[in-house]
């Protein structure tokens, strides 16, 4: 068994960053549909702004909203502005294809993405 990327939002902004909330990563319930997260699912969240890596857990936000905010103990990690990746994975033993999508600085679908094992990324 391995665990293999399945769900993947590329690009994404940090909207909010609540230090006070209990903990997790708020995203438009949009995109989490889109990428096949789930509530409550474990998550790995990359900051493109300062290499920073952590792991939590999802919240399901309001629709259409664009929201993505830390919450918790990550919101002194990753702060409100900053680019990030947000990815899932699967448990194995079979090769999945991952469901990537690219957004733009408001947090709004622009394209789907295809990850090749060769590591090169298309539109």
């Amino acid at each position: 068994m391995r665990s293999v990327l399945r769900s993947k939002i590329h690009k994404a902004t940090i909207t909010e960053a609540n230090p006070e909330y209990v903990g997790s990563i708020t995203i438009d319930a949009e995109l989490i549909e889109r990428v096949g997260l789930w509530r409550n699912e474990r998550v790995l969240i990359a900051s493109n702004t300062t290499g920073v890596r952590l792991e939590t857990y999802v919240i399901v936000g309001e629709p259409g909203s664009g929201q993505i905010a830390m919450n918790g103990p990550a919101a002194h990690t990753v702060g409100v502005g900053e680019e990030v990746v947000i990815m899932g994975f699967e448990t194995t033993d079979q090769p999945i294809e991952p469901k990537v999508i690219l957004v733009d600085a408001d947090n709004r679908f622009i394209a789907d993405l295809t990850e090749k094992a060769d590591t090169t990324v298309s539109v």
